[in-house]
């Protein structure tokens, strides 16, 4: 599908990415970073594109990039779903930005700015994201390392952006079908039981031919791609 927008001349997760981390820039893009959220959610390998190309962003030499860079994907984690976060939660992604904070590896040259946004995210997603195990694992191994002195103040409120409309995940993603669904189906009488059999048999019915044709060329390439080594986290931290 990335393929497929650029041979139309539009946006691509990694146009979207480059303008919004452009270190020309004088402050937040919320246009370019908003495009960028939206082509996550609407690419079926968009977390896993999006995940590649903020990691190699994240650790830039440039500080402004890997700060816009940190901008983004603390956005993304906010309105791109549960298939973005599981993906920064594998410890592929976590390297990225152990890396930033490892002076084995790029924390010597590594801003404080940054370093200290790295810190702070990290602590974040374990504090409202408590399901996300390698994250919060990963965050304990660094101040057993001596990476992390103390955890960082967070603010009582994240400002960001109104989200951008996202692209639904679930074939119950409408609310008012979900209730419904939900409902009939905790119903007695037969008859809301045939309504909510018909109910899932429609919204089957809408999204099945698009979602089969999108899903045919890419799985047995999802099955490869997706393999997350959990043990390349504790290497990382054994060298420092």
């Amino acid at each position: 599908m990335a393929a497929a927008a650029e041979e139309e001349g539009g946006e691509t997760l990694e146009s979207w990415l480059n303008k919004a981390t452009n270190p020309l820039n004088t402050e937040e893009k919320w246009e370019h970073i908003k495009g960028f959220c939206d082509q996550v959610n609407l690419e079926l390998e968009g977390p896993q594109t999006a995940i590649r190309l903020l990691g190699h962003k994240i650790q830039s030499p440039q500080e402004k990039e890997a700060l816009y860079a940190l901008t983004v994907l603390d956005t993304c984690m906010n309105n791109c779903g549960k298939r973005f976060q599981n993906e920064v939660g594998k410890f592929r992604f976590l390297n990225d930005l152990i890396k930033v904070l490892s002076p084995k590896y790029l924390g010597l040259w590594s801003s404080e700015q940054v370093k200290s946004k790295v810190i702070e995210m990290l602590y974040s997603w374990t504090v409202w994201l408590p399901n996300e195990i390698k994250i919060r694992d990963a965050y304990q191994m660094l101040k057993k390392q001596g990476l992390i002195k103390q955890n960082p103040k967070l603010p009582d409120v994240k400002l960001l952006p109104p989200p951008s409309p996202r692209a639904k995940s679930s074939l119950f993603d409408d609310d008012e079908k979900a209730r419904l669904l939900a409902r009939l189906l905790k119903s007695n009488h037969p008859e809301d039981l045939q309504a909510a059999n018909r109910l899932i048999k429609n919204v089957f019915r809408e999204n099945l031919y698009q979602r089969c044709e999108k899903l045919r060329p890419t799985l047995f390439r999802l099955a490869s791609d997706t393999v997350d080594n959990d043990e390349a986290l504790a290497e990382i931290l054994q060298t420092n």
